[in-house]
């Protein structure tokens, strides 16, 4: 895998990870195909749908697959509890799906997945080494694929993150932005505690990894950007930054009950990450700055 330019099948690649991997590959000297099950006006895309193993497997060999990035993936943590069956399609068994293919053609999968494999009972950074325990159907679908991929003999590098937000797709800062900018008061939850992840960071991390050839380690990692915040601190931040007079208040979790329960309690340990590949991780409210710069425009 040294010399050659690396053929690099990412999925899920129209939605909020993989247009963000789109930006940070367009340097890169290596090969990237992006696929989805969804077109983009403008954005090249081949038709790959994940749940179809043998579409899979000759997709990946007519393209001379080395890597294949996982992006895609079912993420409404509320609808999960009642799609159970699509969940676990596209989380768990689309997953086993391309572990089986990179199994079969000697590639190495990476594979993004979530905070949400925790019940949220930690009250410290929480380690790749913690016994995951799902609180919903999202967390558990999430979690067999993790599963199916480690069981597979295949290569692989699965990275836990969280609270994923950019400048594409639907996400929290982009709804808190609308809502700070048209509400005169917006109350959010403080007794959840986690890390915001901007999106740009984890692709460029992704990049960096294929590009520099750093297929030494493998196994589970956390990527998370730096710092931790309750969502309640989160919109806090992206009012004051945007310049919204809107007044941002605490509430409880039982005060706006939800379908799927949400660890109160998941910041990632990224100890292992930083010393394994030398990554320098920023800290979220740096990140946070970039997007609202990015999406100043917009609002």
């Amino acid at each position: 895998m040294h010399d050659k330019k690396l053929n690099i099948l990412v999925t899920g690649a129209n939605g909020q990870l993989g247009r963000c991997l789109r930006d940070a590959a367009a340097h890169s000297r290596n090969r990237f195909i992006f696929t989805d099950v969804s077109e983009i006006p403008g954005l090249e895309t081949i038709s790959l749908d994940i749940t179809d193993k043998n579409t899979l497997d000759i997709v990946a060999d007519s393209e001379n697959v080395d890597i294949i990035v996982n992006c895609a993936g079912y993420t409404n943590v509320d609808k999960a509890e009642d799609e159970t069956h699509l969940a676990d399609l596209l989380n768990h068994h689309a997953a086993e799906n391309l572990a089986g293919c990179a199994r079969r053609r000697k590639a190495l999968l990476i594979h993004i997945s979530t905070d949400y494999v925790f019940d949220g009972k930690a009250s410290v950074p929480i380690p790749e080494s913690a016994q995951p325990a799902p609180l919903g159907v999202y967390g558990a679908t999430k979690f067999a694929g993790e599963q199916a991929i480690v069981t597979s003999a295949c290569d692989y590098l699965i990275l836990r993150t969280a609270w994923l937000y950019s400048p594409y797709g639907r996400n929290f800062v982009k709804t808190m932005l609308s809502l700070t900018a048209s509400h005169p008061v917006v109350k959010v939850v403080c007794d959840q505690v986690g890390t915001p992840t901007y999106g740009p960071d984890l692709a460029r991390f992704i990049v960096d990894v294929i590009d520099g050839r750093k297929f030494g380690s493998t196994g589970i990692f956390n990527y998370t950007d730096e710092g931790v915040c309750s969502w309640y601190d989160f919109a806090y931040e992206i009012n004051a930054l945007a310049g919204h007079g809107c007044k941002v208040l605490p509430c409880k979790s039982a005060d706006y009950p939800a379908k799927a329960d949400r660890p109160h309690y998941s910041v990632l340990d990224k100890s292992l990450v930083k010393s394994a590949f030398g990554v320098a991780i920023p800290h979220w409210t740096e990140s946070l700055k970039a997007c609202i710069r990015e999406l100043k425009n917009e609002y």
